[in-house]
């Protein structure tokens, strides 16, 4: 999948999805592009709200999204374009390849993480 696909990709993903730069000030960050889930929380998280997925735009390597902790080892394991994230903790992140990654199933994680997101953010 190409950059812009996949830019189009997330932002259909729903109407409560924001992208920014916010890492302009600082050097490599400047071209990281990032989706946020905006949510019900409060008014100050609202503004900011949660990562999703992001990736460097200047080098389409590598998009680091949510994962369950316990299908990271697995979904590793499976697919030789599934590996660490950039610059998140493991634990929590993936990373992949969207060059070596089959549509379906960047789709599919892409929409995962999210869910994760919004399930754990939104309004109780």
């Amino acid at each position: 999948m190409n950059i812009e696909d996949y830019r189009e990709f997330c932002l259909s993903l729903g109407a409560d999805i924001e992208e920014k730069l916010p890492f302009q000030k600082f050097k490599n960050g400047e071209g990281v592009l990032v989706f946020y889930v905006l949510c019900e929380q409060s008014e100050q998280v609202r503004a900011h709200g949660h990562m999703f997925s992001f990736f460097d735009c200047n080098d389409f390597s590598v998009i680091s999204l949510k994962c369950q902790p316990e299908r990271i080892e697995e979904l590793k394991a499976q697919h030789d374009c599934i590996g660490n994230p950039y610059n998140e903790s493991p634990k929590h992140w993936i990373g992949i390849d969207p060059g070596n990654a089959p549509d379906e199933l960047l789709k599919e994680l892409t929409r995962n993480s999210y869910e994760i997101v919004k399930n754990k953010y939104k309004k109780k």
